[in-house]
């Protein structure tokens, strides 16, 4: 398993904490990272929004490709997954821009392409937001230029969306063909644009069973597409690990506890906005991409246990979301992930 986090660049991750301690700079975003190095973290993942989505549109929030271009200068082995939105970016320009911060870190950047769902975001950055089907056909040109462009001396494209002549790249990025291209998506089309055109496979959080089902169908797909096996499948997650049962039930009614708050602004939008296979509630959506419906709550020996069932499911790559975060990043490398190691090394040792 490879253990990633979300970068806390909206200052937190509950919408009903007002202060989690952990401001929205980028300097707490360098110090994050460069721990997470130390404490055996494999990937972070920052997210593109022009407007602050956890907090409110008011409160402040980084942006994306500058923090990550940021990071990928003061790093050394940590992979930088950055989110890519096409409705906001041209496609030559951002092969453009990508090259290079794969150059910056010596081919550790990845892409985690999205296709949007916020259309308020939209209408106030000048994003281009169409309905649902329209916003995959937009994503499957994107990649395409991107792709091109990344791969070829000389690339011109033509298509509904895009129009790129003549155009030339260099230097490429480190990593070849391409620098790795997450995403994520439940509706029919968008699994068709990530069996097309992308390399790895990243999931809202859902139960073990949900998982499996949605690897063995991705990898079914894939199959059936004539397409090579993706490359990882990602879930997100919120921790909750403490040494009782009873400080885990405290933590979780705490982050759960229903309040008034500007950062539940954009939750109709992200569920009639996007195609889910799973409903999701205004509880849930106190924290981010189902991440509560994991179940990583509890103590360090549940957590490890159901991190087990997940890769057993087919999952290789977790994508972590905790508060506050340094303290709570520290807690779960020395308190879980050795666990798993020897959990894993004592199943291993039955199995012979």
């Amino acid at each position: 398993m490879k253990y990633g986090f979300w970068l806390p660049i909206f200052g937190g991750w509950l919408r009903n904490v007002e202060d989690e301690n952990m401001p929205a700079t980028f300097d707490y975003a360098k110090q994050v990272v460069q721990s997470a190095e130390q404490w055996g973290y494999d990937t972070t993942l920052i997210a593109e929004l022009n407007l602050n989505d956890i907090k409110g549109m008011e409160a402040d929030s980084l942006e994306a490709w500058s923090t990550a271009a940021g990071l990928a200068a003061v790093t050394e082995k940590i992979e930088i997954m950055t989110a890519i939105r096409p409705a906001f970016h041209n496609p030559a320009v951002t092969a453009k821009m990508a090259a290079n911060i794969d150059r910056i870190s010596n081919g550790r950047f990845t892409l985690n392409v999205v296709s949007a769902w916020w259309a308020e975001e939209a209408r106030q950055y000048g994003g281009q937001f169409t309905e649902h089907d329209e916003r995959y056909e937009r994503t499957d040109e994107f990649l395409q230029v991107m792709k091109g462009m990344w791969t070829q001396d000389e690339f011109s494209f033509k298509g509904k969306y895009y129009d790129i002549q003549n155009a030339r790249l260099s230097p490429k990025p480190v990593q070849r063909p391409n620098p790795i291209l997450y995403a994520g998506g439940e509706s029919p089309r968008g699994k068709k644009s990530i069996v097309e055109g992308c390399d790895a496979y990243v999931m809202h959080g859902g139960t073990v069973e949900e998982i499996q089902a949605k690897i063995d169908d991705m990898k079914n797909l894939r199959k059936a597409a004539g397409k090579s096996p993706l490359q990882s499948f990602g879930m997100a997650a919120y921790v909750v690990c403490r040494d009782t049962e009873e400080e885990v039930a405290a933590e979780y009614a705490r982050i759960v506890d229903m309040k008034e708050s500007s950062g539940y602004v954009g939750y109709d939008d992200f569920v009639s906005k996007s195609q889910l296979e799973q409903q999701v509630k205004l509880e849930d959506y106190s924290v981010s991409n189902r991440g509560l419906r994991p179940n990583l709550i509890g103590t360090p020996e549940q957590i490890a246990d159901r991190i087990l069932a997940y890769e057993e499911a087919g999952l290789d790559l977790l994508l972590l979301q905790f508060s506050p975060q340094l303290e709570e990043m520290e807690r779960f490398s020395k308190k879980v992930m050795p666990l798993v190691e020897q959990k894993r090394e004592a199943l291993q040792a039955l199995s012979n």
